[in-house]
């Protein structure tokens, strides 16, 4: 009787073990268990983290994404919502079950999110801060030291310094100091003061010959043979 007792002891400490070593592997394998991630879909030249990805891969947290010129990219976060990036922007983003947060460096990004879910877009100017209390749609432009927030559904915040702004679906706020130096097409569509007094001192002086002609019979001579056909009298 002794016997039997003690044989069966290592049985059921075995099965106990065995039973936790299942429950384990059920715990770990559980969607709550898993870091939250993002499926990528990207059109162009887009890096993630410095290396160039393609179409269907996986984001994780604390990435940052580039895209070229001409380039897009598409970070879809299921239960969380969707960031879409312009060409030419950088954003570094982190999430987790209940929220998104990003640094927008340059560029632009449309971030869509569903209820309850909680945003903190920033830039070097201020920060867009969506509390979650509804589904939110809204664009972030970083142009020119310029800041600009559209909200086209829900409501954000715009937090700047000490100050917030509310706005609200259809509205736009902006923050930051302009700076034109940033805009590399001035140099080739603006011309400057000195341009313009050249440009205005050639044109008066070749208005004058032609003036100077028409009243000395057309006759001009600029060092060789040039004839200046009269109109028909």
């Amino acid at each position: 009787m002794i016997s039997k007792t003690w044989s069966r002891k290592p049985i059921a400490a075995c099965v106990a073990v065995a039973i936790l070593s299942v429950y384990s592997m059920v715990v770990l394998a559980s969607p709550t268990a898993k870091a939250p991630s993002g499926e990528l879909t990207v059109s162009g030249n887009v890096t993630v983290n410095g290396e160039t990805v393609i179409s269907g891969g996986t984001l994780f947290s604390d990435s940052v994404i580039t895209t070229a010129e001409k380039s897009t990219a598409t970070v879809n976060l299921s239960k969380l919502g969707r960031v879409e990036l312009a060409p030419n922007s950088s954003l570094k983003i982190s999430f987790t079950e209940k929220g998104i947060t990003g640094l927008l460096d340059s560029g632009s990004a449309h971030v869509s999110t569903l209820n309850g879910v909680v945003v903190n877009f920033t830039t070097k100017d201020g920060a867009v801060v969506v509390d979650g209390s509804q589904a939110t749609s809204f664009t972030v432009n970083v142009v020119k030291g310029i800041t600009s927030l559209t909200t086209h559904s829900g409501l954000a915040l715009l937090r700047v310094g000490g100050t917030s702004k509310q706005v609200a679906a259809g509205e736009s706020a902006t923050a930051g100091t302009p700076n034109p130096k940033n805009d590399p097409g001035d140099d080739d569509d603006k011309m400057s003061s000195g341009e313009l007094a050249a440009f205005l001192l050639a044109g008066g002086a070749a208005a004058a010959l032609i003036f100077y002609a028409l009243l000395h019979n057309n006759d001009l001579n600029f060092g060789g043979s040039v004839t200046v056909i009269s109109p028909a009298r």
